[in-house]
């Protein structure tokens, strides 16, 4: 689980915007709609990096897990 002093500080890399922590898995930006990994409680925030969540579905499902 990432601490939530770091969370603080983290930023979406492409848009500098908050991001949602979907379990112990993503950090997601839900205006760009990209979910970056997190490896071993380490966040990969790297835009190549990045999935694309395009679907709506999905998009919904990660918001209802996601962390405020």
């Amino acid at each position: 689980m990432i601490d939530q002093r770091l969370r603080s500080l983290l930023v979406c890399p492409e848009d500098r915007g908050p991001l949602l922590l979907v379990g112990d898995d993503f950090l997601y930006n839900p205006r760009l709609r990209r979910a970056y990994r997190i490896d071993a409680g380490v966040p990969v925030l790297l835009i190549s990096e990045a999935v694309t969540i395009t679907d709506d579905a999905e998009h919904q499902a990660l918001l209802e897990r996601a962390e405020p």
